[in-house]
């Protein structure tokens, strides 16, 4: 889709942006409203927020998204203020911060399961009905290569955008009969604060950082196409694209034929 084709179809259209203080978040709040959304950014930063939704001419609503009541209060708060939710962008998220064994920390992990998994199951419960009263609409879901893919280095990160991913692809086709389409991104290392903590080790080895604007434009082609349940990695050097899971055997099939 061109760029006026998707101005044309976000015209008026409402999002929602969590984490869009920064990051991915802010590049695709711009993005959204550059093609002619409305635009409702919300995060715990409330300085990055409000800055961000100044430049979209949008609303700002500080957000805990590992809190329910919080996630409804801010589609409560986005219908009041703009009349509905068209569009959710379920993008805020933490670094891990701890492990498996001696470096275990139940509060880290908690946090981290709260904003990158919670997060993504209460913005869903909270914004489907908005959604459906607008005869329907799309949710992308903020993933990661470690949801596809082994992490030995961060495990419990993988262990929980490997459940976003479980969701999208179980949840988009669920909720085709309602017009609500379900996506997720994958992205390897973007720039967002959540990659702080790498980047010397990521300069060490010269690994490219995907700039957020890739992940936003992957965004908005999600939110403007007719996919659902699809899983979009996104790589420096490649087109980002659905990724194409190995089907599970069946249990009438040989199993490692």
């Amino acid at each position: 889709m061109t760029a006026a084709e998707s101005a044309l179809a976000l015209q008026d259209k409402v999002a929602i942006v969590t984490g869009g203080a920064s990051g991915l978040g802010r590049a695709t709040a711009l993005a959204l409203a550059k093609a002619g959304a409305r635009v409702v950014v919300a995060d715990l930063d409330a300085r990055g927020g409000r800055e961000v939704a100044e430049m979209v001419d949008g609303h700002f609503r500080a957000c805990d998204v590992s809190d329910l009541e919080a996630n409804l209060a801010l589609v409560d708060f986005a219908q009041q203020q703009c009349g509905g939710v068209d569009i959710a962008f379920l993008n805020a998220g933490v670094a891990t911060g701890c492990g498996l064994g001696d470096d275990f920390d139940l509060a880290r992990y908690r946090r981290a399961m709260g904003a990158n998994l919670d997060g993504v199951v209460f913005g869903t419960h909270a914004v489907l009905p908005a959604l459906r009263a607008r005869g329907g609409g799309a949710i992308v879901a903020t993933a990661s290569l470690a949801g596809l893919a082994a992490v030995p280095l961060d495990p419990l990160y993988a262990a929980n955008k490997h459940a976003v991913v479980g969701l999208a692809r179980s949840l988009g086709p669920a909720l085709a009969r309602d017009n609500v389409r379900f996506n997720a991104v994958c992205p390897g290392f973007a720039e967002s604060r959540i990659i702080d903590h790498l980047r010397d080790m990521l300069a060490e080895q010269e690994l490219p950082i995907i700039p957020a604007e890739v992940v936003a434009d992957t965004v908005l082609r999600l939110v403007t196409g007719d996919a659902t349940g699809e899983c979009w990695f996104i790589q420096p050097g490649r087109d980002p694209e659905p990724f194409r899971f190995r089907r599970v055997p069946g249990p009438g099939e040989a199993v490692g034929v």
